[in-house]
């Protein structure tokens, strides 16, 4: 066993013995070897931490996810996203200091479980209150998430053949744990178990992401992971979106498909509800219960924090604030003026003077081991 090794060994103990894999790890290892021939796309294990204050930036580097981050109050943004990857597990872990909502969609090719991390203010999750212990199951359909404060959250995600055949393995039947559930509630102790693994990788990659690139130690983290996220699959209670919560989300949907349809477009409520086939009462019933407030309020909020991140990348000698404003259906320039002071603190002007550069700032910590 390498330095690395030993030093990652005596420092978490939870993780014993990397050199002599469980029989249980020892399944998964090659249960999934063949498929590492098969699939070129694995990729080889690296981590990094990212931190932003541009919630867009932050928004695109998410990883087997398209989202688009609105945060809800004034103040400073401020996000830290640690990833790791694996062999063939990806994982997340996202901090956040504003309330915000955010609408996204799945990537294909990933089956993803997200969960948060710790207690924290209330979040709502396709517009059901969200506990610790609960992890979500992702389908591909549109869905929103609403915090109300500091939040604190993991993901993890796999090929779905890949835990296909992972489940295989250790649970010996085929992978149909769920039947369509949008939420599990793991055993107590398992999740638990699977979230202190979480963290303890998570502060890997802030601390000694070299260890990443020591194949024993990055395949050990891996099937330990594996082990307690089957197990959590394996154990646990399913539960459906009652049907007046999925009729909401299928709503918003096409209301989001109608705003991305119509960017510079100044809309009336009417027109869109007329568009999307939905009477006035049940849009705003449904935005309140996903996005804590009604679709006029929630238009002008995207619009708004997408025309700050249009200013902010834009180069002030070939863009103006009237061409980006406009763009957004921004079309009352003086109103649209005093508003974006309001929210953020400083004129449009202000934000389309400042650099790109000036909005993300990357952290790297590499581990120097001396012998």
């Amino acid at each position: 066993m390498d330095y690395a090794t030993a030093a990652f060994c005596s420092k978490f103990p939870i993780l014993p013995n990397l050199h002599r894999l469980s029989a249980g790890h020892s399944r998964i290892s090659s249960a999934l070897q063949p498929s590492r021939v098969a699939f070129v796309g694995v990729e080889m294990p690296w981590s990094k931490v990212l931190v932003f204050n541009d919630p867009a930036q932050y928004a695109t580097s998410v990883r087997s996810a398209e989202i688009q981050i609105f945060p809800t109050t004034k103040g400073d943004f401020r996000a830290e996203l640690t990833q790791v990857t694996l062999n063939e597990l990806w994982m997340q872990r996202f901090a956040e200091c504003l309330p915000r909502v955010h609408r996204g969609t799945i990537s294909p090719g990933r089956q993803v479980y997200t969960f948060l991390t710790n207690e924290q203010p209330e979040v709502h999750s396709r517009g059901r209150l969200l506990s610790l212990g609960e992890m979500c199951v992702h389908d591909y359909d549109v869905q929103h998430v609403k915090t109300s404060g500091d939040y604190r959250f993991g993901g993890v995600s796999l090929r779905p053949e890949a835990l296909a055949t992972t489940w295989r393995a250790l649970v010996g039947s085929e992978f149909n744990p769920h039947k369509g559930a949008r939420f599990i509630r793991p055993n107590s102790g398992l999740m638990s178990r699977f979230l202190n693994l979480h963290a303890i990788a998570g502060g890997l990659a802030k601390s000694a992401p070299d260890l990443f690139t020591q194949p024993e130690v990055a395949h050990a983290i891996e099937q330990h992971l594996l082990h307690a996220l089957i197990n959590c699959l394996a154990d646990c209670e399913a539960s459906n979106i009652g049907t007046g919560l999925l009729r909401h989300g299928i709503i918003l949907g096409r209301f989001e498909e109608y705003l991305e349809a119509n960017p510079n477009t100044p809309l009336h409520l009417s027109e869109v509800c007329a568009a999307i086939g939905v009477a006035e009462r049940t849009l705003r019933a449904a935005c309140e219960e996903h996005l804590g407030m009604g679709p006029i309020r929630y238009l002008t909020l995207r619009r708004m924090h997408l025309v700050r991140h249009a200013l902010r990348q834009a180069a002030p000698d070939a863009k103006t604030v009237t061409q980006v404003a406009t763009a957004h259906g921004f079309c009352e320039l003086g109103r649209f003026a005093v508003a974006y002071r309001q929210m953020f603190d400083e004129s449009p002007i202000a934000t389309l003077r400042k650099t790109p550069d000036s909005w993300q700032e990357k952290v790297s910590r590499p581990l120097k081991l001396v012998s």
